[in-house]
Parts: C-alpha cells; structure tokens; sequence
C-alpha cells in the first residue's frame, strides 16, 4: 500500500469514529463561545471601552481570566484540535455529495479549515499556558519584518489580497446559503431551519466584511510601510470604529458576529461530521 493509500485509510477511519464525533460537536459549542466573547469585544471597541484585542484569541484571553475560564479554553482547545483532525480527514478522502461526487473546492476548503481550526486550537493551549498570545501583535511583527526585508513587499500585498479575496468569499458563502450544503436540514424543523438560514447569512456575511477589511489594511500597510495597520481583525474593527457612524457599524458587525457564535451551536447538532 503507497504513503497516499495508508493515509487516506487512516483519514477514513477517523472520519468514521464516533468519539472524533463526539469531539467535533463539543468544538463547534466551544467555538461558537470563541465567537460570542468576540462579539462583546467588538462591542466594547464601538463603544471606546476596548479591554483586550478584537479578535479571537482577545476573546480566548477574556476567557481564561474568568472563573474556571482556563478549564474552558483547553477544553475548546480539544474541541477544535478534534475539527482540525475531522476536516484534514475531509481534505484527504473528500466529502461526498448526494450524487456520490467528490468535490474539489470542498476537499481544498476543508485543508484551508483544518489550517484555521489547528491554529486557533494552539492559540488557545497558548492562552491555558499562560504564555503571550496576541495575534495582533504576532502579525503586525511580522509585517514589520518583511516590510524591512527584500521582496517583503509584496508578500504582505499577497497576503491582504488573499484575505480580502476570503472576506469576499465568505459573504457570497453567507449570502447564497452555501452552508445549507453541510447541514442535516431534513432533520430541523422549519422554524429551526428558518433561523440556522438567518444566523448562517448574517454570521458569514459579518466574518467576511470583517476579514475583507483587515485584508485591504494589510494591502494598505505595504503601500504606506505601516505595520500598525497590519493587525489583523482587530485594526478592522478599529478602523471601521473610526468611520464616520463607525459606531453603528461596528455595532451590527458584532450582531453578526455574535449570529455566527449562534449559528455555531446549531452546527454542533445538525452540521453533517
């Protein structure tokens, strides 16, 4: 049997397992929290009252300062080291649809998750060990670096480019209801159905608006050799805070932030593992 053939056996195993399962559903509760606590962050952020960073890993540190709170986050940890694990087994053997076709777009999209759930999963290890985790500061360092170094340029270009492309991509995800695809929607009722369709479109669409902002700041780092702009989600929602009505905005980015969190907790039961 090749290297290719054994791991395709073994990612098939472990999409088949039960406790992997098990695991995966308990993930999506603890990364709808994730999400929720990034919500209020951003609300504070409207508000001029910031008291961590707003992203993700700001919402993890909000978290553990709170009681049992370092319990919650290696336990979230496990959750979605557990949907890193389920999604890089999707990569691998690709997920059917109701034709019994393999999609392409899909098993790229699962490998581009894994990515996202492995890395938050080692933030948030990072946080229950109590070691600095800012993701703000990471990558405005690394901008920096690369911005001082040859060919750095455009490597930062690249990547604002990339991640406002993502924002684009989630809010015609959101949008067209794509999400529906992994749902086990004949299993909700319509009222239930009804509201996992409102929550999916306004938490993809917030994400992606989000993300196309801290793309463009990437692009806009590079163009003025400013790293400060290069933080990530939270100098987008600072910037977006300093628009003109930036309150209001920001306000409704969080709702649907906070509709994402939600949508989350409806995954952990009906999203097809």
């Amino acid at each position: 049997m090749s290297t290719a053939s054994r791991a395709q056996s073994t990612a098939s195993r472990a999409a088949n397992s039960s406790a992997l399962e098990g695991l995966t559903r308990a993930g999506f509760i603890g990364y709808g929290i994730v999400h929720l606590l990034f919500a209020w962050l951003a609300l504070q952020i409207a508000f001029g009252k910031p008291a961590a960073e707003g992203d993700q890993s700001g919402a993890l540190m909000t978290l553990a300062q709170q009681p049992l709170g370092k319990f919650l986050v290696v336990a979230i940890a496990v959750g979605l080291l557990a949907m890193a694990i389920w999604q890089l087994s999707e990569a691998l053997i690709g997920h059917q649809d109701e034709q019994g076709k393999r999609r392409v777009f899909e098993r790229i999209a699962s490998a581009f998750r894994t990515v996202v759930y492995a890395y938050f999963a080692y933030t948030a290890w990072k946080v229950f060990k109590g070691a600095p985790s800012s993701a703000a500061d990471s990558q405005q360092k690394k901008t920096e670096d690369l911005l001082s170094s040859g060919g750095g340029r455009a490597v930062v270009i690249i990547a604002g480019l990339a991640l406002a492309g993502l924002g684009i991509g989630l809010v015609v995800y959101g949008v067209k209801k794509v999400f529906e695809r992994h749902l086990k929607t004949g299993q909700m009722s319509p009222s239930t159905r009804q509201l996992s369709r409102r929550l999916g479109m306004a938490g993809y669409s917030a994400k992606g608006v989000a993300y196309g902002i801290a793309g463009v700041l990437f692009v806009v780092a590079a163009a003025t050799y400013d790293p400060q702009k290069a933080r990530g989600l939270d100098a987008a929602l600072e910037t977006l805070r300093g628009q003109a009505y930036g309150a209001i905005l920001l306000t409704l980015m969080a709702l649907g932030i906070a509709a994402f969190g939600l949508f989350c907790f409806l995954q952990s039961k009906y999203r097809k593992v």
